[in-house]
């Protein structure tokens, strides 16, 4: 017969709450308020301490009821009930006792000898009869006090220890943080966690927005691409310059994908204590796969994925090294198993562990460059939605006004023009905030208060007038979109700002050119003052290193021939011998010199042609402070060469050139993009220090 009475589920039984803080404040109050509590109850009832020829009085006066030897050590006195009602016992307890006066001993005195006071008591009652004599009673008691005092700061110790133990527990999970320390620090975002970010907020970044959509898409619909034989990427790793937008499309990630997502940093793994790093590796790695399919997102994973070849000592034990080993492992190793996929970013890519990078572990290596002169303009459109701006205010004007800007730059500027409005207490951003926060970026904050003399402001004026004259009259050159003798920053009385190319080859002419352009400053002050200044070190920096990549680099000298000593492993980062002998050393250095000193003759040979043109931007320079390309072609005319300049075209909407494929595509046998490192040249953004 069975039994149709339903069972009552039992509800599943939840672990103790955690301790919080203001309990625990609230209990010790407590303790604290007991102790006092009993500290003064023990005070109420506590005898007056008096001196031993004071007793003396009281036993001759026969106000004595009994005595008492209390540790062999104090004296207890009790008086007589006809004694407590005498007037000076009566003002003695009440001033010094409570409302407990009647219980216990009245009065005490310590003594040194049991024995001797026995002796001295018997001579003080000698002439008494034996039946009326007092008697010393011995009595062992154990105080309140004496407990503090012995055990006090053991028990005081295992209550500090408990405490602590409690507060850990509570800040680090079951257990506290020392006995966590191995687990994972990575942050899980699922369900109502979701990031809000999602590839609508990302742009000028197309090709990798492709790239990590389709891991997104694998994720929703794997068996789009499994029914073809493919198998989901076991990770992509995301490299570029910093601020470009790494994170934001991790984030982005996490918004779009239906799956947790874990995120943290490559730090976050390596501790002082040994075996920590590889013990959260494989932490996070159990986390992930009981919770496949997921996302891994490790950002700047050099911390802990530098080669192991690099800064370790022979015979050492690197900590960082076995963390690695142990993520090496976890990700494409003998037990490992899919559905958690690995997003990492780093902008050091040459300084991980080969055995990181290959295929298996990172599948794809996602390129995020500077965004060009259009993908700015998306950039600008996406920060300038929540801002309230003036009809003034144009995207395109002020993606070209931003050349080598990464996203995030292009973000602080927004906040800037903001900030610069609302000092100002206008009601919306017009198009002079935006150039005032430019100016704030690139060159640093207006020195209003900075003494400048004359003669310096003219210095400065010409070398800002070479540049632009330079500029404006070589062919391969990039104009100038903004020069500015207003002093900002540190050291920087002044800045030219240009707009290059969206170009990826380079050849001999436009370097040279390059280089002329940047020595115009210099050559400036040599031909109309006479001598040269200290304002041209950023200049001569840079033409420098372009002139060591014509010659060491790109094989671009006729006496050393088609030669490159680049060294694109970065193999030789930590070597002490040159790939070359100390002969071509020396002609190395008198082929750079070389170069320099054509391109500066050749830059004077200009500025001389051109003084008056020079003179009349200077003079410009000095009165207005700032100028713009279209004031230049006011003063000087427009440039004697058909193409239109860079700015002009991308204002007028005709600058979308061919992409990289459409050239691969015409041309396939151009080696492009990834073989050709892009050449240090000089005049992006850069202030000068004159």
């Amino acid at each position: 017969m069975s039994d149709t009475t339903p069972t009552k589920r039992r509800k599943p039984t939840l672990p103790n709450p955690t301790p919080r803080p203001g309990v625990q404040l609230w209990v010790m109050a407590g303790l604290l308020v007991l102790f006092i509590g009993m500290f003064w109850f023990n005070n109420q009832n506590a005898a007056i301490k008096i001196n031993q020829q004071k007793f003396e009085q009281m036993l001759a006066a026969g106000d004595v009821h009994d005595v008492s030897l209390v540790n062999s050590k104090t004296v207890e006195v009790g008086l007589t009930p006809a004694a407590l009602q005498k007037p000076e016992y009566q003002r003695d307890l009440t001033a010094h006792r409570g409302p407990f006066a009647d219980r216990g001993a009245q009065y005490y005195f310590p003594i040194f000898d049991a024995k001797y006071f026995q002796e001295q008591l018997d001579k003080l009652q000698a002439n008494k009869p034996a039946e009326q004599r007092l008697r010393l009673d011995p009595v062992d008691r154990v105080g309140l006090l004496d407990i503090v005092s012995s055990y006090g700061l053991i028990i005081l110790s295992i209550i500090l220890f408990v405490f602590l133990m409690r507060r850990m527990s509570s800040a680090g999970g079951p257990g506290g943080q020392i006995f966590n320390i191995g687990k994972s620090r990575a942050a899980l975002f699922e369900g109502g966690d979701k990031v809000k970010i999602t590839f609508k907020d990302v742009a000028g970044l197309e090709e990798a927005k492709e790239e990590v959509q389709e891991i997104v898409e694998f994720l929703k619909n794997p068996s789009k691409f499994t029914i073809l034989g493919g198998k989901i990427p076991k990770g992509a790793l995301l490299v570029g310059p910093p601020g470009t937008g790494k994170t934001l499309l991790a984030k982005a990630v996490a918004g779009e994908a239906d799956v947790p997502f874990f995120s943290l940093s490559g730090s976050d793994f390596v501790e002082m204590f040994v075996g920590v790093g590889a013990a959260r590796v494989r932490d996070l790695f159990k986390q992930a796969k009981a919770k496949a399919p997921c996302i891994i997102f490790i950002d700047e994973i050099d911390a802990v994925g530098r080669s192991r070849s690099k800064g370790s000592m022979p015979g050492g034990n690197d900590e960082r090294e076995n963390t690695l080993n142990s993520l090496l492992v976890e990700m494409d190793g003998f037990g490992t198993d899919s559905g958690v996929i690995i997003l990492a970013a780093t902008n050091r890519p040459d300084t991980l562990d080969s055995a990181l990078l290959r295929p298996g572990r990172f599948d794809r290596q996602i390129s995020i460059d500077k965004p060009d002169i259009n993908g700015r303009t998306e950039i600008f459109n996406v920060h300038l939605k929540p801002l309230t701006l003036g009809p003034d205010v144009d995207a395109k004007r002020l993606s070209a006004q931003t050349p080598g800007f990464a996203g995030a730059e292009i973000a602080n500027v927004c906040n800037e023009a903001a900030l610069i409005a609302a000092r100002r207490d206008k009601k919306f951003i017009t198009n002079q905030d935006f150039t005032d926060a430019i100016d704030r970026v690139i060159g640093g904050l207006e020195k209003k208060n900075k003494i400048i003399s004359p003669q310096e402001k003219r210095i400065v004026a010409y070398h800002e007038a070479g540049h632009a004259i330079a500029g404006w009259f070589l062919e391969h050159a990039d104009p100038l979109v903004k020069v500015s003798i207003v002093p900002r920053g540190v050291a920087a009385l002044g800045y030219a700002q240009y707009l290059p190319r969206e170009q990826f080859l380079y050849n001999v002419e436009q370097m040279t050119d390059e280089m002329c352009m940047t020595l115009g400053g210099r050559a400036a002050e040599e031909i109309v003052f006479g001598k040269i200044s200290t304002g041209a070190l950023s200049d001569l920096e840079r033409i420098t290193k372009t002139a060591q990549s014509m010659v060491a680099i790109y094989g671009m000298n006729s006496k050393l021939g088609n030669v490159s000593y680049y060294d694109s492993k970065g193999q030789n980062e930590y070597g002490f011998s040159k790939p070359y002998s100390e002969a071509t050393a020396q002609l190395m250095d008198e082929e750079i010199r070389h170069i320099i000193e054509q391109a500066y003759i050749r830059t004077k040979e200009l500025l001389i042609e051109r003084r008056h043109e020079l003179e009349v931007v200077a003079k410009e320079l000095l009165e207005k402070e700032v100028l713009l390309q279209d004031d230049l072609e006011r003063l000087v005319g427009k440039r004697p060469f058909d193409e239109q300049t860079t700015y002009q075209a991308h204002m007028a909407g005709t600058d979308r050139s061919e992409t990289l494929s459409d050239l691969k595509q015409e041309h396939p046998g151009l080696p492009l993009g990834q073989d050709t490192p892009e050449p240090h040249l000089p005049g992006l953004n850069e202030p000068e220090a004159v």
